[in-house]
This record gives structure tokens, C-alpha cells and sequence, in this order.
């Protein structure tokens, strides 16, 4: 197993000057419904819009430049897509992102405009990975996995390291779970510097994956349904490094109904005055559905704010 620490302490290292230092913000709605003290950090105000934006810099300004000179091919939903152009913009490479039919447009309009160029395949995240990683091959491009990397899990647990810095001994801390990568670093991060600290993912009921895999003591074979959750939807790569990671960190797991997640995404607004994106939405969820159940400081991970009016008006007109 890869010692997510010593890469989380690389990425930072590396990418640290291309990173924003998002904030960390009380919750109020949380803190009065739990009864003890719950802080929000704010990675949908990460470049980009997501924390997706670290692992993406960590991974592209540790290849070589005759890595970048090929070409940088990528697979994601949306937000990994558009960390990838970005991180590509930097170091002057060209980026192709294979997305689902079913990608969010707004996301897909946000790649564009970081100069990513788009290529769409399949309905599912595994099979939009193993098309990236075949047209990698006949190209001769550079692959970077959304999550599948040991430099990818790196650059997405500084947001861990940071969130210590900010933070003194959290006990819970809630982080979204779709292939792992966010999940597997912050906890690798965290458990190392404050072993009490419980790491308790989330899921969508509806795309939860993960979830099922570990239950199970195997990666499975599942279908997603539609979800408010996009960021965190679809399967999980055979052989996927974030599984026996995870398997070794987490301390529960949460899965969160979809009118759990509409609602959330509402309180955040009206409640919290912050826009962010359904996997956001979910996490915050999550910790609701557990008030009562940890007591001292809870952090929940805001992991994106990359939300479409179209899908804004939906939720609001719901």
C-alpha cells in the first residue's frame, strides 16, 4: 500500500504555489441542530471550483516534460476535467477530457474555457476511464486517472494537511466518496497527525458504489442511478488503489437519500449563504443525518461549488 502521507507531503511541496488556501467557516445551521460546534471547509472556493484542482497540479507538475509534450488525456465527470486543463494550462501541455452523455453542461462549458478539449463516450465513469486510458495508448498521450494515482490521492490530502493548520484535533471530519481519492488522502493525512480523528465518508444512496465495494471486501460491478450528487456518481476502476486505502481508514460510512441532499443544498443557501454543487450538498447531509453522534469539532467538506443554473432552478423549483 502507498504511504499516503509521505505523497500528500510531496504534492504539497510541489503544488503549494499554484493552491488557494480555502477557508474554513462555522456552520450555523449545523452547529445549532448538533449542538456542538461544526466548521465547513470551503474547497468549492478552490481554482476551479473544486478541490479536484490538487490532485490535478500534483500529478501534472510531477510529470516529465516529455510526458506533458504528448499530451495530457484525462477522464472525469466534470471537475476533475476542468482541474486537469487548468493544471495543463500552467505547464503549457494540451488537454482531451472523456466525459459521459451524461456530464453536467455547465461543466463541460467551464473545460472549454480552461482550454480543455472535450470527447464524450459512454454513461459511466468506468467505462469513460477505460476509453481515456485505450485513447491514450493509440495516441501516445500522457493518461492522468481521476482518482487511480498515488500523486493524484497526494495532491488532494494537502487539502487535509491544510485543514489542520486551520483546525486544532477535529474529531469527525465528512468527506464525499465516489472513487475515493479526496477520501483516501485526506484521511491518510489526517489519521497520521490526529489518530483520533474519525474519517466517515459519504455517498448518495442513489451512485454509492464505494460504499457497497467495501461492504462487500470487493470492488463490485454496480449500476448508479441519477443523482444530485454528480460529482461523486458512477463506478470504481477495477484494481482502484483508493479501495484498500479506504478499507484502512475509514470509520463509517454514511449513505444520504436524495431529498436529504435537495434539502441540504437548500439550507446551505438559505442557512449558510454558501452555492455549492449536490456532492457538497451530500456531505453536509451526511453529518445532519448523524447530529447527536459525535460531540467536540466536525468538519464537513464542501468539496465543490460547480453548479449550473439549470440544475439550480431544479432544485429550487422542486
Amino acid at each position: 500500500m502507498i504511504d499516503v502521507a509521505a505523497e500528500v507531503r510531496a504534492a504539497e511541496e510541489r503544488a503549494r504555489p499554484h493552491l488557494l488556501t480555502t477557508p474554513v467557516v462555522p456552520s450555523v445551521g449545523l452547529t445549532a441542530e448538533v449542538g456542538s460546534p461544526v466548521v465547513l471547509k470551503c474547497d468549492n472556493l478552490q481554482h476551479t471550483g473544486s478541490f479536484k484542482a490538487r490532485g490535478a497540479l500534483s500529478k501534472t507538475l510531477a510529470l516529465t516534460a516529455e510526458e506533458r509534450g504528448r499530451g495530457i488525456i484525462t477522464a472525469s465527470t466534470g471537475n476533475h476535467g476542468a482541474a486537469v486543463a487548468h493544471a495543463a494550462r500552467i505547464v503549457d501541455a494540451e488537454a482531451l477530457v472523456v466525459v459521459p452523455d451524461n456530464a453536467n453542461p455547465s461543466k463541460l462549458a467551464m473545460i472549454e474555457r480552461l482550454g480543455g478539449h472535450i470527447h464524450v463516450h459512454g454513461s459511466d465513469s468506468v467505462e469513460t476511464e477505460a476509453a481515456a486510458r485505450e485513447l491514450a495508448e493509440e495516441r501516445g498521450m500522457t493518461y492522468i486517472s481521476p482518482y487511480n494515482d498515488p500523486q493524484i490521492i497526494g495532491g488532494q490530502g494537502t487539502l487535509g494537511l491544510e485543514l489542520l493548520d486551520q483546525v486544532d484535533l477535529p474529531t469527525a471530519v465528512y468527506v464525499a466518496v465516489g472513487g475515493g481519492g479526496l477520501a483516501s488522502g485526506v484521511a491518510g493525512i489526517v489519521k497520521s497527525l490526529s489518530p483520533s480523528t474519525r474519517i466517515i465518508g459519504c455517498s448518495p444512496v442513489a451512485s454509492a458504489v464505494m460504499y457497497h465495494s467495501l461492504k462487500a471486501g470487493e470492488i463490485l460491478d454496480l449500476p448508479s442511478d441519477p443523482t444530485l450528487s454528480d460529482g461523486t456518481a458512477g463506478g470504481v476502476e477495477p484494481g482502484a488503489i483508493t479501495f484498500d486505502i479506504l478499507a484502512g481508514v475509514l470509520d463509517d460510512f454514511v449513505t444520504v437519500e436524495e431529498r436529504d441532499i435537495r434539502q441540504a443544498f437548500l439550507d446551505l443557501i438559505e442557512v449558510e449563504h454558501m452555492l455549492v454543487e449536490g456532492s457538497a450538498a451530500m456531505a453536509y447531509a451526511a453529518a445532519r443525518a448523524h447530529a447527536g453522534m459525535v460531540e467536540g469539532t466536525t468538519v464537513v467538506i464542501l468539496c465543490g461549488g460547480n453548479v449550473g443554473t439549470d440544475k439550480l432552478r431544479e432544485i429550487l423549483d422542486a
